[in-house]
């Protein structure tokens, strides 16, 4: 089969590669998934890079201990372990493995759910990591409740796209924040209000807000929560990325004025959940959430779909296509 791989950390161009590999063999409380579609997230750029320069302490030191990219998946079973018992061979399903980006891989039972007919292969692959980060985000410490207002900062990237119309789900009234280029977007895919960063600083405004999801982390924590209501919630899920320690400074200065402080201030570490995927699943097969995908490659074009996604202005997500 071919596999999307990588051998050393450097850019895409150099590193990434399209390579024979066997088909891989499903574990006890496995299945063995034909791919028909999976997503490229940053978590893809950031292994391949080895970046930041912390993060080789789990991706190795001088070269990746794990050769496969990707972790969004969908496509349909074809073998299951001999302790699977909600899947079997023939189902369609999505959620997330290691080395999606290959024409087989294996992936645990527990973190991959049934695809709604209704929803295309490249639509699921779209919606595991960004749309389970940004269900777990707007629900941290509660769901949002009807008529509560939201701030998405960051509206038109992959996590921004599904917290928009998640939020509206759960009947807040939505606030995107975004370029010129991805206003109407934004607007489309159910925002009550849009402000384009190029024009107006939203931490300026008189709004006020009782939840701030926070893709891009590129205002002070002390202007975000200016604009929070006193009992509001403040959640990061993105932030300044350098090459030694990333986003660790701004996670670091969040906790450490948490405590402090009437509002809820947090850094969102999602972590990949079935009952998540179950309610994602809920989600797109009633029509209430849409992923939206910005383009499509095909396997061989692995390295240029990262290389896209690198340069931060993809609208929603960057999906490959299987044969």
């Amino acid at each position: 089969m071919r596999a999307i791989t990588y051998h050393q950390f450097g850019s895409p161009e150099d590193v990434v590669k399209c390579e024979e590999r066997p088909r891989p063999t499903p574990g006890d409380g496995e299945v063995l998934i034909a791919v028909r579609a999976a997503a490229v997230n940053p978590l893809d750029w950031h292994s391949m890079r080895g970046s930041p320069y912390v993060a080789r302490l789990a991706f190795g030191l001088r070269k990746p201990k794990d050769s496969r990219l990707g972790v969004d998946v969908a496509g349909r079973v074809e073998a299951v372990g001999k302790n699977v018992t909600r899947l079997a061979a023939g189902d369609d399903v999505f959620g997330v493995c290691r080395g999606a980006l290959a024409e087989y891989a294996c992936g645990a039972e527990t973190l991959l759910v049934v695809k709604p007919a209704n929803v295309t292969f490249e639509q699921a692959a779209a919606a595991p990591v960004a749309g389970f980060t940004a269900l777990q985000a707007l629900r941290y410490k509660g769901p949002l409740q009807p008529g509560q207002h939201v701030l998405i900062n960051g509206a038109a990237g992959g996590v921004g796209t599904f917290s928009v119309q998640i939020a509206k789900s759960f009947g807040a009234e939505v606030t995107g924040v975004c370029s010129t280029r991805n206003l109407e977007l934004v607007r489309s895919i159910g925002a009550d209000r849009v402000v384009d960063y190029t024009v107006e600083d939203f931490t300026h405004g008189p709004a006020r807000y009782d939840a701030i999801l926070d893709c891009i982390g590129n205002h002070s924590l002390a202007a975000c929560r200016r604009i929070l209501r006193a009992t509001g919630k403040y959640v990061q899920v993105g932030g300044p990325d350098s090459r030694w320690v990333g986003p660790l400074p701004r996670l670091f200065t969040t906790l450490a004025w948490s405590p402090f402080v009437s509002q809820t201030l947090a850094v969102m570490l999602a972590g990949g959940k079935r009952e998540d995927l179950l309610a994602l699943a809920d989600l797109m097969a009633t029509g209430k959430v849409t992923p939206v995908i910005d383009r499509r490659y095909s396997l061989s074009e692995a390295a240029q779909a990262i290389r896209y996604l690198e340069t931060g202005h993809a609208r929603g997500k960057v999906v490959i296509t299987v044969a």
